[in-house]
């Protein structure tokens, strides 16, 4: 048997789209996101809530080495997700100035579940139209149809796109699910390498998983849950104000 090389030894796996209590669909405490990412052997923890950076800023703090900062945001079109946030990105700007923010902090630019119309997915013709702005498209998704992600898959070898994974994680029995097995990477730019050569790992979720998110958004309408673990510099840090501000 061929001996494993010391590069195929030292790549990690990592799930590109999680979500914490801080998104709307979400009753996953931060704190348990990172515990179980750690049980699971994942080399790092991203996490990508809606439109906000504040539950990602805590653990960060917390985990400097371990926590990629990320965000989903919802254009006038679809979903964006991005990696190495530095200033949070507000939801309802298009698409064009959503990337020139992303881009004006050098966050890694994903879009998010394409072909999954129901779910603020992108057509074929706006991932053309906007392909200068970005460094992947997300290829697997696990809450994605099978078919959905092998369209986002061939679209992106076709073209020479990286693609990124993730579990769309909203309970913590998804996360994992889906995944990047790439080479370490502690910065945007060393992602933007470490992508190209990336394999994706991991399986699509049952359709049930779908009640996790939509038992949160009652809970959270109905005043049952609360975000834990509120820092007060987190506001400040992710609106891009002065820490002592």
């Amino acid at each position: 048997m061929r001996q494993e090389s010391k590069l195929e030894k030292s790549k990690i796996t990592v799930d590109f789209h999680v979500h914490s209590e801080y998104s709307s669909d979400s009753v996953t405490k931060i704190e348990d996101l990172a515990e179980r990412a750690r049980i699971l052997g994942l080399g790092k923890l991203v996490i990508t809530d809606h439109n906000t950076i504040k539950g990602a800023l805590i653990l960060k703090k917390r985990y400097p080495d371990f926590v990629i900062v990320g965000e989903e945001i919802l254009t006038t079109r679809g979903e964006v997700l991005a990696f190495f946030v530095e200033e949070e990105i507000p939801r309802g700007l298009t698409p064009l100035e959503t990337f020139r923010r992303l881009r004006d902090q050098g966050a890694f630019i994903s879009l998010a579940h394409p072909y999954s119309y129901r779910r603020h997915g992108w057509l074929e013709e706006e991932m053309i139209e906007y392909g200068e702005f970005l460094d992947a498209i997300e290829i697997a998704n696990a809450r994605n149809t099978v078919s959905d992600n092998e369209k986002a898959a061939a679209f992106a070898a076709a073209r020479g796109i990286p693609g990124t994974a993730g579990s769309d994680a909203h309970g913590l029995d998804e996360l994992g699910r889906m995944t990047l097995r790439l080479a370490p990477f502690n910065s945007a730019d060393e992602l933007r390498r470490a992508v190209r050569a990336a394999e994706v790992v991991g399986s699509t979720s049952s359709r049930l998983v779908r009640i996790t998110s939509r038992a949160a958004v009652l809970q959270k309408k109905l005043g049952f849950y609360h975000e834990s673990d509120r820092d007060p510099d987190a506001e400040r840090i992710a609106k891009g104000m002065e820490k002592n501000g």
